[in-house]
């Protein structure tokens, strides 16, 4: 258990980081979700409007430090490739 005084203060902020981080890699999922759920559904226009919403909030997600540059990159790449598949 911690002792100090910066100690607890510390334990306190990593809490209020872990519940901010979670929600901000929740959202990313999330608009992750949309763009596969439209790819699978076969709609291109739809598919590029989710993947507008991705990049701006992987980008976010990289400048904050809870995803990885290259982790982002490969997601993105990877929806963006698929998105072309579909003609």
């Amino acid at each position: 258990m911690a002792n100090t005084p910066q100690a607890k203060k510390r334990i306190r902020r990593n809490d209020r980081r872990a519940e901010i981080n979670g929600a901000r890699v929740s959202r990313i999922r999330t608009f992750i979700k949309q763009v596969e759920a439209a790819l699978a559904a076969g709609d291109k226009g739809q598919a590029v409007a989710a993947m507008g919403k991705v990049q701006p909030e992987l980008a976010r997600g990289v400048s904050k430090g809870v995803v990885h540059k290259n982790t982002a990159s490969r997601k993105f790449s990877r929806l963006t490739k698929r998105i072309a598949a579909l003609g």
